[in-house]
């Protein structure tokens, strides 16, 4: 295998009272590209390839079969599944959708996309011309080399909403024939209060319109004011959109460290006016374009190495249907550090409740549905995660119902008596105000943000603080309904500790 050398441009020291004379000096990155553990493979069914994984072992990968499902509203691809051997034994895999990779015949291996999402969504996001893509690596090794990543933004795993990988993008005010697959990772937390932090050691080359000249052409930066990019030493570029403010520091040709504080996590750019971090990650593909590479195992690895969480719950995919139509629920995904999940237990938004890791349910009535999901291991340990059910009106089947976001800080070490701040935004509905249940049998607290301001606004989120008098875990839930009665909620989780 040929090694393909990365040159960065040698950084000369800028004078101090051009850059501050706290700031550290650049140092040089790297000269020579890292490669990475993972292999990525593009197959059309029935293809064989031979590939050399990281450790230099070769296996043999074939795609068998392809299947994907649409929804009858978008002809949006909800789910699609690949059958492939490695070395003759056979295994389905989901693309994308928050799945992890998985074993088989002493490798790991995952599916991040499939040639369905480009027929009716943007094909210069991935860079596929084959039926599927596929990402291998051997069965022990770490998905990415150990340190060499950290989670992007000072919150906690799942904080609120997300919207990963390929998972479609259900937004806006008409639905539109184009799906906007997100081939990223939203990030989603409390406006001008969450620090975005570089995950790599990297190389600055853009921020917001200054571009580094030798990145402008052939490379995947779209330059934008809200946005910086970093290129890190395994030839990989990261975009960090919708930043509200982008620290002074942070500028081309510098080489920062991972955890060097980027800037503020915003609403800016196209962000569709709820405040989260757009982080992508770009690289070379099999067809020589360049395109995502997919980023949910990723952080996963970088999160858990970080924050060594005990249990996580996820029930993530989002549902979108019509009323009348069924949901199922999934939250077979959630996680334990000892593999120890006993139970899943479900409570709907109708106060009815199931067990089970995945559940299905009939909807009704038009509306945006936040259902709890509460795991529990064998130690006694406990998570919550909140499935996003998307319920259109069948009398105005191509119009989205209204919808808000929540979101709380901090999300890490809150204690008894120490206010939390809470926002929230609705989108969609300039009838009534926003009422929040904090959880704890304290009155209700009515807010009303402006569902009509300019996305942009920097009055868009109405903003209340609460304050715990007890320890405890707590689910938080805020609405606002329309004068025909369809509502959207959003729920929080928060964890209270005592103040010792």
């Amino acid at each position: 295998m040929t090694k393909t050398i990365l040159v960065f441009p040698i950084l000369c020291c800028l004078a101090a009272d051009s850059l501050g004379a706290a700031e550290p000096r650049p140092q040089k990155l790297s000269a020579a590209l890292q490669q990475p553990l993972v292999r990525v493979v593009d197959l059309n069914v029935g293809d064989t390839k031979q590939l050399e994984l990281c450790n230099g072992e070769r296996v043999e990968v074939k795609l068998l079969k392809l299947r994907e499902t649409r929804d009858r509203i978008r002809q949006a691809v909800r789910s699609a599944m690949v059958t492939v051997t490695v070395d003759g034994e056979e295994i389905t895999l989901e693309s994308g959708m928050y799945n992890l990779p998985r074993r088989v015949a002493g490798v790991q291996i995952d599916c991040s996309i499939t040639k369905g999402y480009n027929s009716n969504g943007t094909p210069s996001f991935w860079g596929l011309d084959k039926d599927a893509r596929l990402r291998l690596w051997p069965a022990d090794s770490p998905l990415l080399s150990p340190g060499s990543l950290i989670y992007p933004v000072d919150q906690r795993w799942f904080a609120t909403r997300t919207w990963f990988d390929n998972e479609p993008v259900d937004g806006g005010t008409k639905i539109l024939p184009k799906i906007y697959y997100h081939s990223g990772l939203d990030i989603g937390g409390s406006e001008r209060q969450v620090k975005v932090i570089a995950a790599t050691d990297a190389l600055v080359v853009s921020v917001g319109d200054d571009v580094l000249e030798e990145h402008r052409r052939d490379t995947p930066v779209e330059a934008r004011y809200d946005v910086v990019y970093l290129l890190d030493a395994r030839g990989w570029y990261y975009r960090y959109s919708h930043l509200d403010t982008i620290n002074n520091t942070i500028r081309p040709g510098r080489v920062i460290d991972r955890g060097t504080e980027i800037g503020l996590l915003g609403k800016k750019g196209a962000s569709g006016g709820w405040s989260h971090l757009h982080f992508e990650i770009k690289s070379r593909q099999p067809s020589g374009k360049w395109g995502t590479q997919a980023g949910y195992a990723f952080l996963w690895q970088a999160y858990r190495n970080q924050y060594k969480p005990q249990l996580v719950a996820n029930t993530r995919r989002k549902s979108f249907l019509m009323a009348g139509e069924d949901a199922t629920l999934d939250g077979s995904k959630s996680w334990s550090v000892t593999d120890s999940i006993r139970n899943y237990e479900w409570t709907f938004s109708d106060g009815t409740t199931a067990l089970g890791s995945s559940v299905t349910r009939s909807y009704n009535q038009p509306g945006l549905f936040s259902e709890i999901l509460k795991v529990t291991d064998t130690a006694g340990n406990v998570a919550f995660d909140f499935a996003e059910v998307h319920v259109l009106d069948p009398k105005k089947p191509d119009e989205y119902v209204p919808r808000i976001h929540a979101a709380y800080w901090p999300t890490f070490n809150n204690k008894v008596n120490e206010s939390i701040t809470f926002k929230v935004r609705s989108f969609g509905n300039e009838d009534g105000s926003e009422v929040w249940d904090f959880g704890d049998g304290s009155p209700l607290v009515t807010v009303k943000s402006n569902a009509s301001a300019d996305r942009h606004a920097k009055d868009g989120y109405a903003i209340t603080d609460h304050t715990y008098q007890q320890p405890g875990d707590y689910l938080v839930r805020v609405q606002r309904s329309r004068k025909d009665g369809v509502t959207a909620t959003a729920r929080l989780h928060v964890r209270v500790a005592d103040e010792q």
